[in-house]
């Protein structure tokens, strides 16, 4: 009578299945690891782009509502006018242009202003770059304040900061509330058209020295071109116009 045997495998065969199960493991975890690496680049760009947009729709929101309404001087003295200007970042030249090239004087300005760039940030960075008064201060709590709201935007560390005064007419010891928008930032500039659609990056522009100190107290731009560097997207340019 012939005993049967349960059937196995050789050691041999274990060790080849052993092996050829490790080659598919690594294979499917390289795929799975390239995978997930490919996704997290993707959420990343796309956070950074949303991040982006959200500051330029900010300063958007900002600069359309800007009003007329001078500041009152933190010690007193008198008042700060409606637009504030400081150095930009991008350099100080002033650069016109009359409304026939207003265009292409603004990219040509945006190319030539990169390059000088680094240099400024690291001299300027830190300084209010732009203050101004801008009205349509949402209040759902129905606060008893004013609509209107001192804005002022600057670069520090790399970073675009919004600032703004819990109150109009603050004092000298009324501490700013900060909102970081973007970070990545080289250098920031804004230039300026006044009502003979030239560009300056000065404001007042030299044209307005003329005008009476009234009026230059409640001057306001026609529009703004906002020049941002990054370090990831290079320099990027917007118009916006000002609403009135």
């Amino acid at each position: 009578m012939r005993i049967l045997r349960p059937a196995g495998f050789t050691l041999v065969e274990l060790l080849v299945a052993l092996f050829i199960t490790a080659i598919l493991f690594a294979m499917g975890y390289g795929s799975l690891s390239q995978a997930l690496s490919n996704r997290k680049e993707v959420e990343e760009q796309s956070a950074r782009l949303t991040a982006l947009q959200q500051a330029f729709r900010v300063m958007e929101q900002d600069i359309e509502l800007m009003q007329p309404r001078p500041q009152r001087d933190p010690l007193g003295n008198g008042y700060d006018n409606p637009l504030v200007a400081g150095q930009n970042m991008f350099g100080s030249s002033d650069t016109s242009a009359d409304s026939s090239g207003t265009a292409a004087s603004g990219a040509a300005a945006s190319s030539a202003a990169a390059s000088s760039a680094a240099a400024s940030s690291a001299a300027l960075g830190g300084l209010p770059l732009l203050s101004f008064t801008r009205g349509g201060w949402a209040n759902p709590a129905g606060l008893p304040r004013s609509e209107l709201q001192r804005v002022s935007y600057l670069v520090r560390d790399g970073r675009l900061i919004r600032q703004h005064q819990p109150v109009l007419d603050s004092t000298a010891a009324t501490p700013a509330e900060e909102r970081e928008l973007l970070d990545r930032v080289e250098a920031l500039s804004f230039r300026y058209m006044d009502e003979s659609l030239a560009w300056s990056t000065t404001w007042p522009t030299p044209l307005m020295q003329r005008l009476p100190a009234t009026a230059l107290m409640r001057a306001r731009p026609v529009a703004i071109e906002i020049t941002l560097k990054l370090k990831d997207y290079g320099v990027l340019a917007r118009i916006i116009e000002i609403a009135g």
